[in-house]
């Protein structure tokens, strides 16, 4: 008897958890999987629910890790949203067949050059690679004409990375879908003998300003960053833009898209359509991420270089492979 009764109340307790689990799903809102800057995730998740009433939890994380969660999470994914800061990452999860169509509202908010040929993904924001050097150490006539030129061996430890990072993995891929296959491994294999590896592209930043090594490749807002608060990790640094459609001139579309297993199909787009829009658009203008505002007609920091002048090559994110380059880079030495 005391079994049955025990399995009665174990009945009850469940179906009361099943009846009650869609209104704690609503109380929760929506649940992004946010690999983007947290400060930057968090003030268009404000921005959102001040404007639409609808709650956004943020489980923040990176790139690649993220990407192979909701991979290996498949339909089960309890994400509604992905945010990224790197395309690679969002070309893996589409490729898995595993996001939803974005909405056409959406996707009429930002040009074509800021999302992938497949509409499966959209654009939420943008960052440039650069090359920061130490002004002590190379005069503007030194330095690399091109990304490619940094295999001559005359760059032999004279240059920094962080190669294992997603950023990085996103130049190279640009590189392989501009360069081809042959090329990139052969370029990788020279960036082995000649580069001088590094954790994280703050430290590449501090490494160049110290003069420990005389130039890195990183993205742009980082010495922006440095130069808005003390300055004193940038002081002694400049930034080349290596522009000329030059895959050191890579664009990185940092992406946002709706997963087909949400439960929250209406407000997750919703999100979306509002980060794209003048809301979402207006942060990055006026915050401190010193990404790129990608939105039509939406207008970026005015301490960033345009995005028109930096003579960006054309590279279709939604064909950035990220499997590929780790194993480039794995066969190089790199990872």
């Amino acid at each position: 008897m005391k079994y049955a009764l025990s399995t009665l109340a174990g009945a009850v307790a469940l179906v009361a958890s099943l009846v009650a689990a869609p209104a704690l799903a609503a109380d929760a809102g929506i649940i992004v999987y946010n690999a983007q800057h947290e400060s930057l995730a968090k003030e268009w998740a404000k921005g959102f629910t001040k404007e639409t009433g609808i709650k956004v939890t943020l489980r923040n994380g990176g790139d690649s890790d993220f990407s192979n969660q909701i991979v290996a999470e498949g339909a089960a994914s309890p994400a509604d949203v992905f945010l990224t800061e790197n395309s690679p990452a969002m070309a893996l999860v589409e490729a898995a067949g595993l996001f939803a169509p974005v909405d056409a509202d959406t996707l009429a908010q930002v040009p074509q050059e800021y999302q992938p040929s497949t509409g499966k993904w959209v654009g939420v924001a943008a960052r440039s690679t650069v090359f920061v050097y130490n002004k002590d150490k190379l005069k503007e006539d030194q330095l690399p004409k091109s990304l490619l030129d940094l295999a001559d061996p005359s760059w032999k430890g004279r240059w920094a990375a962080s190669q294992a990072g997603a950023d990085f993995q996103a130049i190279v891929s640009a590189m392989l879908q501009l360069k081809g296959e042959a090329a990139t491994a052969a370029w990788l294999k020279a960036m082995k003998e000649n580069f001088t590896p590094y954790k994280g592209n703050n430290t590449v930043m501090k490494a160049v300003n110290a003069g420990e090594i005389d130039g890195g490749v990183i993205f742009h807002y980082y010495y922006l960053g440095d130069q808005a608060k003390t300055g004193e990790n940038s002081k002694n640094i400049g930034q080349y833009y290596f522009k000329n459609q030059d895959p050191g001139a890579f664009i990185s579309i940092s992406g946002g898209g709706v997963l087909a297993s949400s439960k929250h199909q209406k407000e997750a787009q919703a999100f979306l359509k509002w980060v794209t829009g003048k809301g979402g658009q207006d942060v990055l203008k006026t915050g401190t991420s010193y990404e790129y505002a990608v939105g039509k007609g939406a207008e970026s920091n005015p301490k960033l270089v345009p995005l028109a002048d930096l003579q960006a090559p054309k590279v279709d994110p939604a064909t950035l492979n990220s499997k590929k380059v780790i194993d480039l880079m794995t066969q190089a030495g790199l990872l």
